[in-house]
């Protein structure tokens, strides 16, 4: 068997790794290079435009969207996909910029509550019309309603194999507008 053949095939054994087809290697190489590229693109715009990082308007954008603006740090870790410690480190810095304040949680005295203070509230509205509009030009307007519905089912069900106990970001309950 030629390297090409063995490169190719699917067939799994156990002495042989499951190699993609061609089709499953475009695919998987077109994912590769968005996951790369568009955290890239998506800072630069917020740094240039709002002096904030990608991951900073993550954390500023999940307070926003939820009640009370007020997440549990733990749950705002499973929402923006950052370790305690991480998150932690950039919340003192939001903490600093007056954008965000931490408080024990009431019904959970071994918890702490992450809450978006006003002028958090308005750094995120001030910073979000940018930040939908490179989303728009990057991701949304690249692609049709039905591709657009594919896009989700298909980033859902990734998601339940990366890991099928943490919801979707659209099972993660939001602010009503």
């Amino acid at each position: 068997m030629d390297n090409d053949t063995r490169l190719h095939r699917t067939e799994a054994s156990p002495q042989q790794p499951r190699w993609l087809t061609s089709e499953e290697q475009d695919a998987w190489l077109s994912l590769a290079a968005v996951v790369v590229k568009l955290p890239a693109a998506l800072d630069t715009q917020l740094q240039r435009d709002a002096d904030i990082t990608f991951f900073e308007y993550l954390v500023l954008a999940g307070l926003s969207e939820a009640p009370d603006r007020t997440r549990r740090m733990s749950d705002l870790a499973v929402l923006t996909n950052a370790s305690l410690s991480r998150l932690s480190h950039v919340v003192k810095r939001l903490e600093r910029r007056g954008w965000v304040r931490r408080e024990p949680c009431p019904e959970d005295g071994r918890s702490t509550n992450a809450i978006l203070t006003e002028a958090g509230w308005a750094k995120t509205v001030a910073t979000a019309p940018g930040h939908v509009e490179v989303v728009r030009q990057l991701v949304i307007d690249a692609l049709t309603a039905p591709q657009l519905r594919h896009l989700t089912g298909i980033g859902h069900r990734i998601l339940r194999r990366l890991d099928p106990d943490i919801p979707c970001p659209t099972e993660i309950p939001r602010r009503a507008k």
